[in-house]
């Protein structure tokens, strides 16, 4: 009648040594559930008797005959082995890792890979004593096993839906049932407990999951969006985004709801864009959330920036710049006033770079002022200002309120009109080292951009001190990394001028990079620098080809020489440099 009886000799054998390391229970199961009135005698005597026809364990016959819940259950076959316990359930498996163990171990043992922590790798398992079977999973996974009891009934149903061939994203949902969404000021995110995973609504376990993976992929947003038949989940991963969740449509709202009140957002508001923050400690790990919510024809869209300062340096010596570059950064950030721009698009690290700076020159001595929308990272020594709720604190109308408090450095998160350009340029003219950021292609075109906006060349030419070009680019999986010849076709668009006959490198693509044949990304630079001859050129006749003469005059490396090059070091591939640094 014991919870542990098995039928197979040599499991007999194994089960020994763990079973002498626990303690023996205090009596049967049977007795067990009796006396918590779980289960009647007449009931324990059916069970008896259906035993005793087709061998199995109690636990499992009188959950098979219904007499007793599977919830019910469990801890109590759980304490007499001494091991945790879980209802198993999709909801519980992590796609990604289920098939770390092949499907005939998976059916021999009777368990299931049910998610990763590091190197440790939860399973289900209907024999969670079982010594043998413990050690063959850690040589067939590599992996650290930490064993969950289970019922051998939800593995077999499991076992069939988890191996199939659309078994992928979606699965994680596929027994999830409408919640309540609670209200919580903070939020930790712990997934090494099966506890945590049990406990709280079916939709507050939903989006901790999506957090959780989102921090371990290294996501950088999630999007949240719905569509007319589900909602669709995506991560930005290296820059691109990458399909991970397609929860049912009826969850939206409530996946909404949840997002919007962890960030303190109004959520009776639906036909307005709203932001908000929110800290979570995820793992052991502090993560910032940036919230935005946005109205769409379908219903609203969300999508949270991921801001892990565990992963970020703000040390400008660490963030791959290249040793002649860094010095002519350093020699620019030493002047003691001027204009010094960072250009990119989106999501290509300006902020880290312009932080990075601060963190250099940053003193006691020096009053640095920042008007950033929004701060992303809190510095010390360093006054930061957070513009919006309305007109007074737009970004023009707080700068001016900054040259008021008597800085010495001024960092403008983004110069985006006329007005905000205008006073920034005012402020590097005046005696303070202004640094900001511009969406342009790359240095040379800031010029231009500030002319558009109606800065006047002279102002330009005084003022402007260099500007740093940058892009993020995707270094080749370490996992799936090939040598192959480049066509003639791709070397002549690249204007690649090097050994033609050499070989490059790229990722083929595998389970690790999830058939990216990237993982993680480095920076490329490209630095102009505000010489005489440069500043003559902005004064006089600011026309953006004569620049590029001049650049090149300079020999200073391109965004695109820059890429070439990491490409000849073996770290990205010349497709990704393509798509990346090639503008014309």
């Amino acid at each position: 009648m014991s919870a542990i009886l098995c039928t197979s000799p040599t499991s007999v054998r194994a089960m020994v040594p763990a079973m002498r390391s626990l303690s023996a229970p205090a009596m049967p199961l049977g007795e067990q559930l009796l006396s918590a009135g779980l289960i009647t005698p007449g009931e324990l005597e059916s069970a008896l008797k259906e035993q005793e026809r087709k061998p199995r364990r109690l636990g499992e016959v009188l959950s098979g005959l219904g007499f007793i819940e599977e919830d019910s259950l469990l801890p109590f076959l759980g304490q007499q082995l001494n091991v945790p316990s879980a209802r198993l359930r999709e909801g519980l498996v992590d796609p990604q890792v289920v098939r770390l163990i092949p499907r005939p171990k998976a059916e021999l043992f009777g368990a299931i890979a049910m998610f990763r922590v590091r190197d440790e790798l939860t399973v289900g398992m209907t024999e969670p004593q079982n010594l043998q079977q413990l050690d063959e999973l850690e040589r067939v996974t590599g992996l650290r096993i930490r064993p969950v009891l289970v019922l051998r009934s939800a593995v077999d149903k499991l076992i069939e839906r988890c191996y199939q061939a659309d078994y992928a994203v979606d699965a994680v949902t596929a027994d999830l049932e409408g919640g309540s969404v609670e209200v919580q000021n903070s939020v930790d995110l712990d997934l090494q407990r099966i506890e945590s995973l049990a406990d709280g609504s079916p939709i507050v376990n939903l989006v901790n999951y999506i957090v959780v993976h989102a921090v371990r992929q290294g996501a950088s947003d999630i999007h949240v969006e719905p569509s007319q038949k589900h909602t669709t989940i995506r991560f930005r991963v290296d820059g691109q985004l990458r399909e991970v969740l397609r929860p049912r449509r009826d969850f939206h709202p409530a996946i909404i709801s949840r997002l919007k009140v962890m960030a303190k957002m109004d959520i009776a508001e639906h036909r307005a864009a709203q932001d908000g923050r929110v800290h979570v400690l995820v793992e052991g790990r502090e993560i910032d959330l940036r919230v935005s919510s946005l109205p769409t024809v379908l219903g609203e869209k969300i999508v949270l920036r991921v801001l892990d300062r565990s992963s970020v340096t703000f040390n400008l010596d660490r963030l791959g710049v290249p040793d002649s570059l860094l010095d002519q950064v350093k020699r620019m950030l030493a002047r003691p006033h001027g204009l010094l721009l960072v250009t990119g698009p989106t999501g290509s690290g300006k902020t880290t770079t312009l932080y990075s700076a601060m963190e250099l020159i940053k003193s006691t001595a020096n009053n640095i002022l920042t008007v950033e929308d929004p701060v992303e990272y809190q510095l010390e020594q360093i006054n930061q200002v957070q513009v919006g709720g309305g007109k007074a604190m737009s970004f023009a109308n707080v700068l001016r309120a900054m040259l008021r408090q008597d800085p010495d450095i001024i960092m403008v998160g983004e110069i985006r009109d006329a007005e905000t350009a205008e006073i920034a340029i005012q402020a590097a003219l005046t005696g303070h080292l202004v640094l900001s950021t511009l969406h342009t292609n790359d240095s040379v075109s800031a010029v231009t951009r500030l002319l558009d906006m109606g800065v006047a060349p002279y102002k330009i030419a005084a003022a402007l001190v260099g500007v740093i070009a940058q892009r993020l680019i995707r270094t080749i999986c370490p996992h799936c990394r090939m040598n192959y010849y480049p066509t003639a076709e791709m070397l002549d668009v690249l204007r690649y001028d090097g050994d033609r006959r050499r070989q490059f490198q790229r990722g083929e693509g595998c389970r690790k990079c999830f058939d990216t044949g990237f993982h993680g990304r480095i920076a490329i630079y490209e630095v102009f620098e505000a010489t005489p001859k440069v500043r003559d050129i902005i004064g006089h006749s600011p026309d953006v080809e004569l620049l590029r003469e001049e650049q090149r005059r300079m020999k200073a490396t391109t965004l695109l020489e820059e890429g070439l090059h990491r490409a000849e070091e073996g770290k990205t591939s010349l497709e990704e440099v393509m798509r990346v640094a090639l503008f014309d």
